[in-house]
């Protein structure tokens, strides 16, 4: 099926089943254990062994010689896999460093080498016996030392400008000149990465977890050197990923390797230290940022400038982009840098780009709103766009950015904020709001999907997609029940096999609204099947109570599988609506924090996302994201950050005992609003995607919100209680100076 022109009427829009609030499907399996995520599968393949990954000490430079001497001849062990043994290998094409390192080594805890034994412990035992000499080199690794002078503007990211933004900044009345900093984050999934691989001939199978199964198998056949017809990839349940788990990793490769090398299928996870430096993270950023209005607050001039570092061949952070869609104003400019650094692999962390750069833009936002005298919320509205500012021509489809903030300066009760901060005390606490703007752009994939009708009226979709704990399970069986006009029940849905039709995958914000419009069209094809066998007109027929309806005449559907089962198979095509129309999802984000007075700690006591993101497919799990997201937000101002080691080149702080993610004591109350907001545009769910949007900006309106309460503004991320202690009032009273 091909989407290029606005979707119009259709089944989806009955809402029987479609946008309300149902329980995941596959619960009841997660709560029972009995839906096996990547290291859980234990009856499918006999005699399974166990890898432990050996991973690089060093960052940068060469192996020496490896002595697996000792380790051969540990009790248990069965095959040790090396760059040296491994065979001739390729390299993903989303991959910056190999994923099996040696002699070279690109990265600290690069994989060196697998060691399968017949037990986890035998084969973690044996792996410390590999005695590696290095000749460590030195390295780049500090991404402040980089900035400016060998820094690059990425070919597939070029500058973006408008108008002349230097002599418009220097002719504004009122101006703002800031940096600001985010460090590097990791995802930290609950999950670890990790996967099973068996061998059947030159055939491979893998049960892992991965969220985007096609990306997987296309780059683990260029690495094997294999034909992806002879890969098959398993995936059906994911403990989470955020990003983390959109490419081929390191677990999957070796599995693959350990397996072929000990003719046994292997079973291998990621140690949780590995998977910092291992796998990939979101990189740290320095952002530019330069506003210049008039004196009643329009925007004239502004320029967003971020700074990045990866490996060879890494993407950047590609944290300006929302910078050129989201306020007005006529003459912009935006650009990329990017250094090369030694540091570990930097990509797609939950809303990359616009996550860290909303946690600089917003802030600014808000700084040169005081400038100028107007509140926050204010200035936000009377810069809004309703076209692409560098394309007047071409419109937003949908844009409620105003309404989400209206109706959250009503629910969260915005009046009673003092706009002159360090104001409001509740005993020793400090107390603040804040607001920030949220903005991902709606992106969408082809993605196609298999649908069987039985003669028990069963119907059965297969696709490729994962279910990243997104609940991609639920909103699929609900887009089958609306379209075929079945009970929830009688929908089977099976996903995460590469042997079922490509979707989309999770990622980007794209799955919900991609991989249901796929399973849309696949059912437009199943009931026009049924229509013939029954003798109806699919055009004019309606789907309901298990049943084709047209005037008087009713039969069940069930009947058109009398004969035997019904399949049929479609994907949704996205043609060039993008191009007429910007398509964006918004939100506005409020918080509340109290900050201590004496030591700084800060503590977020309210939080509230109103969100504009299309027709919202199910209320129960969409809000499960944006509260998720928005707790990712908590941690991302206040606590995240991979601490990097500049002498040696790696991330200190590699698991959660060193790295800090919010935990329920942390969170407080959290409201979540989403608005009417259908978009025939997006797809013909007119739906779009909701679990990026819920993080973006949330962070800002923190550090917004911790200004208010203490009058200091912290433009290096996370703010912390070391960056809020000499600022605070009450310690400047105490040590005899003028509060601010």
């Amino acid at each position: 099926m091909k989407f290029d022109h606005p979707a119009k009427a259709n089944p989806i829009d009955r809402m029987k089943v479609v946008g309300q609030p149902h329980d995941r499907i596959d619960g009841p399996m997660k709560t029972t254990g009995t839906a096996h995520y990547a290291y859980e599968w234990h009856n499918e393949v006999p005699d399974v062994a166990y890898g432990y990954v050996v991973a690089a000490a060093i960052a940068k430079g060469k192996i020496n010689s490896l002595d697996l001497k000792a380790a051969r001849n540990a009790p248990g062990v069965l095959a040790i896999v090396t760059a040296d043994n491994a065979g001739p290998l390729g390299k993903g094409d989303k991959n910056p460093a190999l994923l099996l390192g040696g002699p070279d080594i690109a990265h600290y805890h690069q994989a060196i080498a697998v060691v399968v034994a017949e037990t986890f412990e035998q084969a973690r035992a044996a792996a410390e016996l590999i005695q590696v000499d290095y000749r460590r080199e030195s390295g780049n690794y500090d991404l402040a030392a980089q900035k400016p002078s060998v820094t690059t503007a990425p070919k597939s990211e070029p500058d973006k400008s408008l108008g002349d933004f230097a002599s418009a900044f220097s002719a504004s009345d009122v101006q703002l000149d800031a940096t600001y900093t985010t460090p590097d984050q990791s995802h930290m999934a609950m999950e670890p990465h990790a996967t099973m691989a068996a061998w059947e001939g030159d055939k491979l199978t893998v049960w892992t977890s991965n969220q985007m199964i096609d990306w997987c198998r296309g780059d683990l056949a260029k690495t094997l050197k294999l034909a992806p017809e002879n890969i098959r990839v398993f995936s059906p349940y994911i403990g989470g990923g955020f990003g983390g788990k959109l490419f081929l990793r390191s677990d999957t490769l070796l599995a693959a390797l350990g397996a072929r090398e000990a003719k046994r299928p292997v079973k291998i996870t990621l140690q949780r230290p590995l998977i910092a430096n291992n796998t990939t993270h979101r990189p740290a950023t320095i952002q530019h940022i330069r506003i210049g209005t008039d004196k009643t607050g329009r925007i004239s001039a502004i320029s967003h400038e971020s700074w990045s570092g990866n490996l060879a061949n890494g993407p950047p952070e590609t944290a300006v982009q929302q910078t050129e869609l989201l306020y007005a104003g006529s003459n912009r400019q935006t650009g990329l840098r990017l250094a090369k650094l030694d540091l570990p692999e930097g990509n797609a962390m939950r809303a990359p780009g616009e996550a860290p750069g909303l946690m600089a833009l917003e802030i600014a936002i808000d700084e040169i709103a005081e400038k100028v005298g107007l509140d926050p919320v204010e200035f936000r509205i009377l810069n809004d766009t309703q076209v692409d500012p560098a394309n007047p021509e071409r419109h937003f489809s949908r844009r409620q950015l105003i309404e989400c903030l209206r109706t959250g300066v009503e629910r969260f009760g915005w009046s009673h904020r003092n706009a002159k901060p360090a104001q409001v005390r509740d005993g020793r606490w400090l107390i603040g709001m804040g607001v920030g703007a949220g903005f991902r752009n709606n992106l969408v994939m082809k993605s196609a999907a298999r649908v069987h009708l039985d003669a028990e009226g069963i119907v059965t979709v297969e696709t490729d997609m994962t279910d990243i704990g997104t609940g991609s399970y639920t909103i699929i069986a609900q887009t089958v029940a609306e379209m075929m006009g079945v009970p929830l029940e009688q929908v089977v849905v099976r996903l995460g096999d590469s042997d079922f039709p490509v979707s989309a995958g999770s990622g980007g914000q794209w799955g919900a609204n991609s991989s249901t419009a796929g399973v849309y069209a696949a059912c437009v094809k199943l009931r026009e099947a049924v229509a013939q066998k029954l003798g109806f007109d699919a055009g004019t027929a309606l789907f309901s109570d298990g049943k084709i309806h047209a005037g008087e005449h009713s039969a069940l559907i069930k009947e058109a599988a009398a004969g035997g089962r019904l399949t049929v198979e479609d994907a949704i095509e996205f043609g060039d609506l993008e191009k007429k129309f910007q398509q964006s999802t918004f939100a506005a984000h409020f918080v509340e924090v109290a900050v201590d007075m004496a030591t700084g700690e800060t503590h977020v006591q309210r939080m509230l996302a109103v969100c504009a993101a299309g027709r919202i497919l199910n209320p129960k799990t969409a809000r499960s994201q944006v509260i998720g997201a928005m707790t990712m937000g908590v941690g991302a101002a206040l606590m995240e950050e991979l601490t990097v080691d500049t002498r040696l080149g790696y991330f200190v702080n590699h698991d959660l005992a060193g790295y800090e993610v919010p935990v329920h004591a942390d969170i407080p109350e959290q409201e979540v609003i989403f608005l009417d907001d259908t978009d025939p545009i997006s797809s013909p769910m007119k739906a779009k995607g909701v679990g990026e949007l819920g993080l973006c900006g949330v962070s800002a309106a923190i550090a917004n919100a911790v200004y208010n309460a203490t009058g200091v503004r912290v433009r290096d991320y996370p703010v912390k209680l070391d960056k809020l202690l000499k600022g605070l009032p009450e310690l400047n009273y105490v040590v005899g100076k003028k509060a601010p």
